[in-house]
């Protein structure tokens, strides 16, 4: 459980500086449009801060970390996934406020990012009716 916790709270702290990153780098480059900056604290806060306070919740009723091994593997592939999907946004929106045209590569793993996002819910569910089958009986 600690862990789910510990996952929340560095999520909030990298949240609030992407966001406090956005909007210094938007005004060192004298930059008002739109970049994938802008979206970067609200994945992390909403993704991490708020998704593990949820996971934390879940926990509190179906003990999932009971399965180890499957909650593991959960565990690493989201902040995997979403780590690499945020980066990758950092990634094209400095590129974009520099005035360089991001590479298809950037796009690439911002989908590899959502597609461990993606793994890491379908085991997030078979995990949870896993628990849920064993609180039944």
């Amino acid at each position: 459980m600690k862990r789910l916790f510990y996952s929340s709270a560095i999520y909030t702290a990298l949240g609030l500086l992407s966001g406090l990153f956005y909007r210094e780098m938007s005004r060192a480059n004298d930059f008002e449009g739109y970049s994938q900056l802008n979206v970067t604290h609200t994945h992390m806060l909403v993704l991490g801060t708020i998704m593990f306070l949820v996971f934390l919740l879940i926990e509190k009723n179906f003990s999932l970390t009971r399965n180890h091994k499957l909650f593991n593997w959960f565990f690493i592939t989201y902040h995997v996934g979403l780590l690499l999907t945020v980066a990758m946004q950092m990634t094209n929106g400095i590129m974009t406020l520099k005035g360089i045209e991001a590479s298809p590569a950037i796009a690439g793993m911002s989908g590899l990012g959502h597609i461990f996002l993606s793994v890491a819910f379908i085991l997030f569910y078979v995990l949870l009716n896993k628990s849920y089958e064993f609180k039944k009986h």
